[in-house]
């Protein structure tokens, strides 16, 4: 493996969010209608956007307040330069992404319908290379951070070393268990402050319908029951469950006229993490998460419809 490799932690500035996770060029096709099975759909054009879970959950984070870095990989092509030049215009620190001459820079094809719906391919390319080495490298980075954010777009191994490492040196560690297959091992659950499933990835983590709110408070109880301290479960227009030792409780969404609804989660999940970063209480932080959530379904693309903190009506808040 050929490897430009970051330069040593020690010189990176300091990152209130560290997110560990997928860098990926989104290639979005818009349509009338998501295409049935074997069905041809003419498309007006082709655009290509910055996407991943990982970058859009920093440029969400570096957009609503955070001093945001961004550990991963990409490919040494024209995508990857043109990634991490534009995750550097927001704000975010690079300086611990890794390109690969030898892997192409991840992409996802994703199709958008006139409703706002869509669909998602991943290739992940470079994001494959992500190692625990490369993770444990970095380990003044983490300990410089306040929260340390993960995806499952990365290899397990580097995503359990990083939800383990966070633990160990008493961070507040967010995992977005995105893309889900299944359940999650013990003791991932056990490294988790917040953990924040959509309801189809709920009810892969559960292994039960997750089809209602109320069937949502209940897998959220259930994941707390396994280890997660705070469970999250993101319902798009329903709002969220939440479970935590103390709470059962559904919060509902902001009302919203969705034209797409590409990294909604991720806008979420990323001012979430920006409003822990400043101490706000956990039922602020995902009333500030839907705010900006809300206002990232009104516009097209992943990353350019990320609001900016300028752009939520309502401050901050730091307690209920």
């Amino acid at each position: 493996m050929v490897a430009k490799r970051p330069s040593a932690s020690s010189a990176h500035p300091a990152a209130d969010v560290l997110i560990v996770g997928s860098i990926n060029m989104d290639l979005v096709i818009r349509t009338p209608r998501l295409p049935r099975p074997g069905q041809t759909v003419a498309a007006p054009a082709l655009e290509t956007i910055p996407g991943g879970k990982g970058a859009n959950q920093a440029v969400a984070a570096a957009r609503l307040g955070a001093r945001v870095a961004m550990l991963g990989c990409v490919g040494s092509d024209a995508y990857g330069a043109a990634l991490c030049e534009g995750l550097r215009r927001e704000g975010v620190d690079t300086s611990m992404v890794s390109a690969h001459a030898d892997a192409a820079t991840g992409i996802a094809c994703v199709t958008v319908a006139n409703s706002g719906q869509n669909t998602i391919v991943i290739v992940a390319g470079a994001n494959e290379l992500l190692t625990p080495a490369m993770i444990e490298a970095q380990r003044a980075a983490f300990e410089r951070a306040r929260v340390i954010v993960c995806q499952l777009e990365s290899p397990p191994d580097a995503v359990e070393c990083a939800l383990k490492l966070g633990r160990q040196l008493g961070k507040t560690v967010i995992l977005n268990p995105a893309p889900a297959v299944g359940p999650l091992p013990t003791p991932w659950l056990a490294a988790c402050d917040y953990l924040i499933p959509n309801e189809t990835e709920a009810a892969l983590l559960t292994a039960r319908p997750v089809d209602s709110p109320d069937a949502a408070l209940e897998a959220a109880a259930d994941l707390h029951a396994q280890g997660a301290r705070h469970v999250i479960i993101t319902l798009g227009a329903h709002g969220v469950a939440y479970a935590d030792a103390d709470t059962r409780l559904l919060m509902p969404a902001r009302i919203a006229q969705a034209v797409d609804t590409t990294a909604a989660g991720d806008t979420f999940v990323g001012a979430l993490a920006s409003s822990l970063a400043e101490g706000a209480r956990p039922e602020a932080a995902i009333e500030f998460g839907q705010a900006a959530a809300a206002l990232s379904v009104t516009r097209l693309g992943a990353q350019p419809s990320i609001p900016f903190r300028s752009e939520i009506a309502a401050p901050v808040p730091h307690g209920l």
